[in-house]
């Protein structure tokens, strides 16, 4: 066997290693949460997953960055037909294994470069927005040196690989117009066919040797980036799907009942209840009254802080942050995230009982950032994979509030009207119609 097919072979295995170690790695961190069923109403949820993952549907209400972002998903869906077989040729020894589908194979080609082409344009105009013109959204406070690298050298990677595979084309290009073996004739190169005048009249021997290193430098990297992910916010690439397909369902802003909360309620009115029946034996460990860290969240919500895609679209319409405030829904997962991967760590090296005495709130996020947020549900309905920071907002007020009566003033005094007259107002009930004298 070939040398070059054995480390072909070894970096191949090495790669997919790697990347299942991570992706068990994340689902194990995500398993970390609370079950929730969302296994309901699954036609429902194919056409959003259809609608909104895979037809980008959110990202085109702003249609610049929407188009570009389309034309970047389309193109690395379409080009890895192109890794796929550049893998087989690796395995095989073969080169351009297929070849013989003719007309077909052509028109792939021509269409790889293309879409190429506008991908490497895409990601050059996404540097430009980010750090040349800019856009406020990207430089937040939580935008901090990593987030924006982390966005940065995606796109120049990107860049890399596309240039790569253009400059391996025209390579091969003239490597067949001269006949070299192994490198037949199989169509024209309508993007890299403008780059071969540079390597024409160089010898066969140091076109072979560009093509073969541009080759390597091609499949490499897209081993190197499929790494990458796990530790990207890039990792909705993959994500983005499962997350629409579990999204939640009911209507815009409903809050999910506690069941402990729920019992006690159903038990006040329901008139054969005994109010003085022993309570049932607690199962385990009493429930917690919304969460303090992440694994008082449910795995949907954990899934939502991996597929994050940093965008700012939430922040960039939430009014409490619009005039002000703390709040950055964006910041709520992005440390919810954070938090998640120190406790999985944790838990890798000290087992489940790690406890390094550290919460999500406060630790993470603190009481001001939760307080301020309206539950106007607009990050929600902005988050282009459909996430929903308002969830993970409200389940840790409600832990702030209901485990340790931390309501603002302002908040008690409504809360208690409300226990006391039905209302928010300071009126009992029998003078609500009082205004009606005065007319």
């Amino acid at each position: 066997m070939n040398i070059s097919i054995i480390v072909f072979i070894v970096l191949l295995i090495a790669a997919v290693i790697l990347f299942a170690k991570n992706v068990r790695t994340i689902i194990r961190n995500i398993k970390l949460g609370k079950d929730i069923d969302r296994n309901d109403r699954k036609s429902e949820r194919f056409s959003l997953m259809a609608k909104v993952a895979l037809g980008q549907s959110k990202m085109v209400v702003r249609p610049v960055a929407g188009l570009l972002h389309i034309v970047v998903y389309v193109g690395f869906i379409i080009i890895n037909i192109e890794v796929l077989e550049i893998i087989l040729d690796g395995v095989l020894g073969t080169h351009r294994l297929f070849a013989p589908l003719g007309y077909l194979y052509i028109s792939l080609i021509s269409v790889f470069e293309i879409l190429a082409l506008l991908v490497l344009v895409a990601c050059v105009v996404f540097l430009i927005r980010r750090n040349v013109l800019r856009i406020k959204r990207f430089f937040s406070a939580e935008m901090t040196a990593w987030p924006r690298t982390d966005a940065n050298l995606i796109l120049i990677t990107e860049i890399l690989l596309m240039s790569a595979f253009l400059l391996m084309n025209a390579a091969d290009a003239v490597l067949q117009n001269i006949g070299s073996e192994h490198y037949t004739q199989v169509g024209v190169f309508p993007v890299s066919s403008y780059l071969m005048s540079p390597l024409t009249g160089l010898s066969e021997k140091k076109l072979i040797f560009i093509e073969r290193g541009l080759w390597w430098s091609h499949i490499v990297g897209i081993f190197a980036f499929l790494n990458y992910l796990p530790y990207s916010k890039h990792f909705h690439i993959l994500l983005a799907f499962p997350n629409v397909f579990y999204s939640k369902l009911t209507p815009k802003g409903q809050f999910t009942n506690m069941e402990a909360v729920k019992k006690e309620v159903e038990m006040m009115f329901d008139p054969a209840a005994d109010p003085y029946a022993a309570p049932a034996e607690p199962q385990g460990e009493p429930e917690r009254f919304g969460a303090k860290d992440v694994t008082d969240l449910t795995w949907k919500q954990l899934m939502d802080a991996y597929t994050c895609t940093e965008c700012g679209r939430c922040t960039d319409v939430c009014p409490a942050n619009k005039t002000g405030k703390a709040l950055s829904p964006r910041k709520i997962l992005m440390d919810t995230r954070d938090r998640l991967v120190e406790v999985g760590k944790g838990i890798s090296k000290n087992g489940k009982e790690f406890n390094d005495g550290k919460s999500l709130l406060r630790d993470y996020i603190s009481e001001e950032e939760i307080l301020a947020c309206t539950t106007c549900n607009a990050c929600t309905e902005a988050c282009p994979v459909n996430n929903d920071p308002l969830s993970v907002i409200v389940d840790l007020r409600r832990f702030l509030i209901m485990e340790e009566s931390k309501a603002p003033a302002e908040w008690t005094g409504m809360l208690t009207n409300i226990e006391n007259n039905g209302a928010p107002w300071q009126f009992a009930q029998a003078d609500r119609l009082k205004w009606k004298d005065e007319i």
